[in-house]
């Protein structure tokens, strides 16, 4: 499902604006995005938890060129663990 078709989906099923519904779920994600950046934490209860996880540096191979190692740089990477509403829903 694309952003797009999020967007049609709530708007079906509330009365607000295509373009209101729009902006709503862009504030939604920058304000998530925010968030993460500034090393915080977004809790869905029941739903989930976004979060950020620091990757370590360490050597890789280059798939081109297995016998060429090369250096990955520490990194944070986003996270997301399903809680047990969303884990229930899914099963």
């Amino acid at each position: 499902m694309t952003k797009d078709e999020i967007v049609d989906a709530v708007v079906a099923k509330t009365d607000f604006s295509k373009k209101d519904t729009e902006a709503t779920i862009n504030a939604v994600l920058e304000t998530i995005t925010k968030t993460l950046v500034e090393d915080g934490k977004v809790a869905f209860t029941g739903f989930g938890t976004f979060s950020v996880n620091k990757r370590a540096a360490r050597t890789g191979v280059n798939p081109q060129h297995p016998e060429q190692k090369i250096q990955i740089p520490a990194m944070n990477v986003p996270k997301f663990k399903a809680g047990k509403s969303l884990k229930d829903a899914v099963r």
